[in-house]
């Protein structure tokens, strides 16, 4: 009986593909089981082909199946496209004119016809989950019971309507059954169903964020769309600004008024937020960037993943300084690195990136939910609000480490000058080559305490003569890869980065001389091999890479890999 099934639902656009995943997802949730969803999507309104990938478990999974148990075509293209995915053994489902059969695993089903017939064309997309649930052996009641609280808002005849299209779906695909091994029983368990988008706005959320200003840009979007829902609940202000450089000019000056603030964009949008990110860095304001990659140039792939900005937010902007970048790799870690930039950001008064990923921004997943909310948190701005104060106020005061007293303006006696340009300690413009060179070494001091903030990579099976390298959302892809090969006999371990900038050169030379290293990126150069070849004089390694705007899957990298161990 099988208790790890991968099912794909595909169709058109408009036609309510993702609607069908979020149901089922819904249903798995109640039932305490685990899912991973992935939506693959055009950069269309309608038409186009999209699908909903969704892998359903009785135990915590971390990546996507491509292997389909079920498959459930909304159009005739659909099936023609994804047939040759099934697995011994699968059934797929066919939208038709009418119910018939042409072999053991095609099986037409009249699913808008029977949505008209509950009563409504556009709830095909209900009957298709009813019938989904009905091949894994779901009780009708179990859906029952999501159609009432999901509907419930919109009232009766909604809920009516719904319930009716999920039995006629259902009672469609009777004898249809997957042998399946899931209990489907309501269950009450600590675990979540999160995006990456959703995750970063709770962690910003919780990190005491209060504005938010952006310009829309796929797929980072999603991000700043999941904190308006929160803004008559929070004291927060979310701000659609006129381009991406007024959006990052308004966080900083949000943050120099002393009020936690981030923007979130892609790559092509990132490029126009470098003159502001140095303007950050030359001011010393904290300020938070979340960078949601996706493939480039210019305007690329919207609705498709990449990891192809590594090397360009390590230096974006003119000369050096000093800044964090991370990747995380699962919603929950997404959560938990939002925090954790807020706080460094502001403690050592430099920009903080986070890099996320079409896949991570938009695919859900099911994790045991650790998230908390901190009851306070610690602020980094000195307070001199005494009044006696007649001395200058020296906002770029020399300090061992770098990080000079920050006030807030209005907060003293004292004023408080920050320029763009170079300044002396109290931040007037200057030009004088002896305090350019002491400034430049002030900034750069902040380095040794940041590279001490900074997690070593993730590491499985240690001593492996082998090593399977990556950061960000590869995360789960590769540990489940290792997982097979290593049950193949085939011994493998892995590295998987998610504080990548600053790089403790020791810890990462400790971690990874020695090993075989096959590289795992979503771009076409290696551009974590190129790094750390860079910063710790590793340079022999291999490379798995992926740059179609698809994400990676295990069975990908379990077979590229069992080419390259040697």
């Amino acid at each position: 009986m099988k208790t790890d099934v991968t099912l794909k639902i595909a169709g058109a656009a408009g036609e309510g593909i993702q609607t069908i995943g979020d149901l089922l997802s819904e249903v798995c949730h109640h039932s305490g089981l685990f899912t991973f969803s992935v939506d693959d999507f055009e950069s269309r309104v309608r038409g186009g082909h999209n699908f909903n990938l969704l892998r359903i478990s009785d135990k915590e999974v971390a990546a996507p199946g491509n292997r389909l148990d079920i498959l459930v075509c909304i159009n005739k293209d659909a099936y023609d496209l994804h047939k040759q995915e099934l697995r011994s053994g699968g059934i797929v489902i066919v939208n038709a004119d009418k119910a018939g059969t042409e072999d053991k695993t095609r099986f037409d089903i009249p699913l808008k016809k029977l949505a008209e017939e509950a009563g409504g064309k556009i709830t095909a997309n209900t009957v298709a989950a009813g019938a989904v649930l009905s091949m894994l052996g779901t009780p009708f009641s179990v859906l029952a019971d999501i159609l009432k609280k999901r509907f419930a808002a919109k009232g009766d005849k909604i809920v009516s309507l719904n319930m009716a299209a999920a039995q006629k779906g259902f009672d469609a695909a009777k004898g249809l059954s997957l042998d399946t091994g899931f209990t489907w029983e309501a269950k009450k368990s600590n675990i979540v169903v999160l995006s990456g988008a959703k995750a970063a706005a709770l962690g910003a959320l919780a990190a005491d964020c209060r504005f938010f200003p952006f310009y829309p840009m796929s797929p980072a979007t999603g991000v700043i769309t999941n904190v308006v829902s929160y803004t008559k609940k929070l004291p927060v202000v979310v701000e659609q600004a006129e381009d991406e450089i007024a959006a990052v000019i308004m966080a900083i000056g949000a943050s120099f008024a002393g009020v936690r603030a981030m923007t979130a964009t892609s790559g092509g949008g990132f490029c126009l937020m470098t003159e502001g990110l140095g303007l950050a860095a030359m001011t010393e304001t904290p300020l938070v960037i979340l960078n949601a990659q996706r493939p480039g140039p210019a305007t690329g792939l919207p609705t498709r993943t990449g990891q192809a900005d590594l090397l360009f937010s390590i230096h974006a902007s003119q000369d050096d300084f000093p800044r964090f970048v991370f990747a995380p790799g699962t919603p929950v870690e997404t959560y938990e690195t939002m925090k954790r930039a807020f706080h460094l950001s502001e403690k050592y008064q430099v920009p903080a990136i986070v890099l996320l990923d079409q896949f991570l921004a938009d695919f859900r997943m099911t994790e045991v939910n650790t998230l908390t909310v901190d009851p306070e948190i610690e602020r980094f701005y000195a307070q001199n609000n005494s009044g006696d104060d007649d001395n200058p106020y020296l906002r770029y005061a020399p300090a061992q480490d770098g990080v000079s007293p920050q006030r807030l303006p209005c907060s003293g006696p004292g004023l408080v000058r920050i320029t763009g340009n170079e300044h002396d300690p109290e931040g007037h413009i200057s030009e004088n080559a002896a305090n350019r060179i002491a400034m430049t070494q002030k900034r750069a001091a902040k380095l040794p305490a940041m590279i001490k903030e900074m997690a070593p990579p993730i590491l499985v099976n240690p001593t492996a003569p082998v090593f399977l390298v990556g950061w960000g959302s590869t995360k789960g892809n590769i540990l489940e890869a290792v997982e097979r090969l290593n049950a193949q006999g085939i011994e493998v371990g892995a590295a998987v980065f998610k504080d990548l900038w600053p790089m403790d050169r020791q810890v990462v030379e400790k971690a990874l001389t020695g090993k075989q290293l096959i590289m795992v990126e979503q771009n076409a150069s290696g551009q974590l091999g190129r790094l750390l070849a860079q910063e710790a004089r590793i340079s022999a390694f291999d490379t798995i890479l992926k740059y179609d705007g698809r994400p990676f899957f295990p069975d990908y990298i379990v077979q590229k890999a069992k080419e390259l161990v040697k």
